[in-house]
C-alpha cells in the first residue's frame, strides 16, 4: 500500500518525495479532480494526501470522493502555514457522511 500526494506547493512535494511518497503539484480544480481519479484507479495507492489549500479550493470534489469510495483513504494535510483547524474538518466530514452534528 502506497501514499500519493496532491499538493499546490513544490516544497511539500519535494519533502514528501524525500520520504518516498510520490505525487503531483496542481493549482486548478480540474487538475485536482483528474489527479484524484488517477490516484483512485491505482490499486497500489491506499492513502491520498491532499493539501489544505486544495481542499478549500474544491471541497465538493474532495467530499464526493471521500463519501463515494471505500478506498483509498483521502487525508487533508496542512500547508506550511498551518491555517486549518483539523477538528473542524473532521466534524464537517462526519456531518456530511452520516448527518450527525458533533
Amino acid at each position: 500500500m502506497k501514499f500519493y500526494l496532491i499538493s499546490d506547493n513544490i516544497d511539500t512535494q519535494i519533502g514528501m518525495r524525500l520520504a518516498g511518497i510520490r505525487g503531483v503539484v496542481v493549482h486548478e480544480k480540474k487538475e485536482v479532480a483528474d489527479e484524484l481519479e488517477k490516484a483512485c484507479s491505482d490499486p497500489e495507492v491506499g492513502i491520498i494526501l491532499v493539501a489544505e489549500k486544495l481542499t478549500r479550493l474544491c471541497p465538493d470534489i474532495i467530499y464526493q470522493f471521500k463519501l463515494s469510495r471505500k478506498r483509498p483513504l483521502i487525508v487533508e494535510i496542512p500547508d506550511r502555514h498551518g491555517t486549518s483547524n483539523i477538528s473542524d474538518t473532521i466534524t464537517q466530514y462526519i456531518y456530511d457522511a452520516i448527518g450527525i452534528q458533533i
